[in-house]
């Protein structure tokens, strides 16, 4: 009997367990989000193609070699293979031959074909990781928002049952003759403004979760509980100045990378444009054999005696030379060059966006240090004055209007406070990533 409660009781604890909906952290919903982002996917799957193109140039840059068997069944009048006489034997022939070419030289289209494929691939994984680094951040910047979405509501919250112990106080002393109906009046029309307020909060808190979800490609179907963020680092301004940061960040940022690779990748791509109007100069070999017998009846020389015999070899060289091929080559070159020169801007376009992020980084970063700390003494201020004035509102020397103002005012510093406090974070986590701090840990 006490073995069956024992494992009653395991089954028991086992379902609660499981049952129990999973708490996300920052970086837990950032990972998934990652791991989960249909563009993170599909930069995968261009990387790979990336890879194979690379391949393909490489081993475009070696020999190629090709086999060829040839049949033929002879009707009526034809030449004799053995004596090169014309017959009106019907025969049979087949010839056997196997041959190689090697591009010596093409104006280095195929070395820098290849170069050009390898400057993709470092592409590709800059650009990879650049999608992954903004799916972290607008899944970092969601989750903040959600967080400040609970904290109103907890917010909410505390004021509405405030509003109920002023409303119940507020009922007692009219029975005792301290306040009138008025008083009682006006505190009831704010504990249903407060009753709205904190409703109002859940739905934006539930249209938050919706947002989280959507950048996390999360199930629809299934819950998302995330936890708190309490970060223990003080809040303070960074001594580091805009352009240090940015000049450090162009040697390992994706954006910085990927616009130098672009440039790269244009100005080979230009280069193979150019090599092809350099003459081609291709070696050639093989070796070639065969085999023939008339239909007739007649004997013939046995199939390994003539595969034997009739073995040659061969070795060329076939050099040509672009004359005019509809201007192909020449309007090749024009466009490579233009396009170099869109590459150029564009790389420099997008330095000077980088630059300016991270200047407006730094300058939120430090404003939100400010605003905290004003709104920290703004709380303060507004805590002492609201418990004052609830002491005020019995003793009779202000109203039911000024208590509720009074209210009102406590509430927005607070979520000043938390709305400076959260954004801080935020933006402290930019600066960090400009510096060189990944979003999520390795």
């Amino acid at each position: 009997m006490r073995k069956v409660a024992c494992i009653f009781i395991f089954l028991t604890v086992t379902m609660m367990l499981c049952s129990q909906t999973k708490i996300w952290t920052l970086e837990e919903c950032m990972e998934y989000a990652v791991r989960n982002n249909m563009r993170v996917s599909s930069q995968e799957t261009r990387n790979r193609n990336y890879t194979q193109n690379y391949r393909e140039a490489i081993a475009k840059l070696l020999p190629s070699v090709k086999a060829n068997v040839n049949t033929n069944l002879s009707f009526g009048r034809g030449l004799d293979s053995e004596t090169n006489i014309y017959t009106d034997v019907n025969s049979f022939s087949n010839t056997y031959e196997i041959s190689s070419g090697l591009v010596l030289f093409d104006g280095l289209t195929g070395i820098t074909r290849a170069r050009m494929q390898k400057v993709s691939i470092l592409l590709g994984k800059q650009q990879l990781q650049e999608i992954k680094d903004i799916t972290a951040y607008e899944t970092m910047e969601t989750f903040f928002n959600t967080v400040f979405c609970y904290e109103m509501v907890d917010l909410a919250g505390q004021q509405w049952q405030e509003s109920i112990q002023n409303l119940q106080r507020t009922k007692r002393m009219e029975e005792l003759g301290l306040k009138s109906s008025p008083d009682v009046a006006e505190l009831a029309a704010k504990e249903v403004a407060d009753s709205y307020n904190l409703t109002r909060q859940k739905n934006l808190l539930k249209i938050s979760i919706i947002r989280l979800k959507e950048k996390m490609y999360f199930p629809i179907d299934e819950d998302l509980q995330i936890a708190g963020y309490d970060s223990l680092e003080a809040v303070a301004k960074t001594e580091d100045s805009p352009l240090d940061i940015y000049r450090h960040a162009l040697l390992f940022l994706p954006t910085a990378q990927a616009a130098e690779a672009s440039l790269r990748i244009r100005q080979l791509s230009y280069r193979e444009a150019k090599g092809a109007l350099f003459p081609t100069l291709v070696a050639q070999g093989g070796i070639s054999t065969g085999f023939a017998r008339f239909m007739d009846g007649s004997e013939y020389i046995p199939f390994s005696e003539q595969f034997r015999n009739k073995r040659g070899y061969y070795v060329g060289f076939s050099l040509s030379f672009p004359i005019f091929d509809g201007l192909a080559r020449i309007s090749n070159v024009k466009r490579g060059k233009r396009e170099l020169i869109i590459a150029r801007n564009e790389k420099e376009e997008a330095q000077r966006t980088l630059y300016s992020e991270i200047e407006q980084a730094v300058a939120d970063m430090n404003g939100q240090a400010d605003e905290f700390y004003q709104a920290v003494r703004q709380e303060e201020a507004m805590q002492v004055a609201h418990r004052l004035n609830i002491r005020k509102y019995e003793e009779g020397l202000i109203n039911a209007i000024e208590l509720h103002a009074s209210a009102n005012r406590l509430m927005q510093a607070r979520s000043a406070k938390l709305n400076a406090r959260l954004k801080y974070n935020l933006k402290k986590r930019l600066v960090n990533y400009y510096k060189g701090e990944p979003f999520i840990s390795e």
